[in-house]
């Protein structure tokens, strides 16, 4: 779905600690360590990526938006397979064409090179296929109808009929393919910065800065 545009802010201490784990964690995906950002539509989840990729010192940020389309609201994973995954994985730059929401059209071709952290931003980032692939897995813990309500708000009332099938969507796909309980990090939103927090998976990363001699 369309990506919201929205100033970034500097970079919290939550953030900073957040890159510097995972800038320590080892390779999942050839020389990538590929971090998936999850969440309902309207967490959250755009703004936070953009954020992070500051704090990793402006880490690529691939979004799901750019891989799905009206037709593929969910059923994109082959095609990230293809053009993203199976590249890094061999350490080669990726080609993907995003997709034009308005235009209602794949556009050219752009590059997404093996970077040493990248972050894959968007609903769906935390799916059974993707998570082998995945260093971390986050997710923006707020609850759907907070998170749906805020998206509906932001997007305005010429996208109504496209959020209610939106919902509808992704109430599915959550019911077959979870991604919150597989989550390392749950990251809320304060009103000022983000609390990072261990998630059901397990422990956060751990960052070697907090380290006692």
């Amino acid at each position: 779905m369309p990506p919201s545009s929205r100033p970034l802010a500097r970079p919290d201490a939550a953030l900073t600690a957040l890159a510097g784990a995972l800038r320590a964690l080892p390779p999942s995906l050839g020389p990538v360590r590929l971090v998936g950002v999850d969440g309902h539509a309207g967490s959250g989840k755009s703004t936070f990526a953009g954020r992070l990729s500051e704090a990793l010192g402006g880490a690529p940020v691939l979004r799901l938006d750019d891989i799905a389309s009206h037709r593929e609201l969910f059923a994109w994973t082959d095609r990230l397979l293809a053009q993203v995954i199976e590249p890094l994985r061999h350490g080669d730059p990726a080609h993907y064409a995003p997709y034009d929401w308005r235009a209602r059209r794949f556009g050219p071709p752009r590059t997404l090179e093996p970077a040493p952290v990248v972050l894959l931003e968007g609903v769906g980032a935390g799916r059974r296929a993707l998570r082998p692939h995945l260093a971390r897995l986050l997710w923006m813990d707020l609850p759907p109808a907070e998170s749906w309500r805020r998206g509906r708000e932001r997007d305005g009332a010429e996208q109504r009929e496209f959020w209610d099938g939106w919902v509808r969507a992704e109430r599915r796909h959550f019911a077959d393919d979870p991604s919150r309980p597989f989550a390392d990090v749950l990251v809320r939103q304060k009103n000022q910065g983000y609390e990072v927090l261990p998630g059901p998976a397990g422990q956060p990363p751990h960052d070697p800065a907090h380290d006692t001699q």
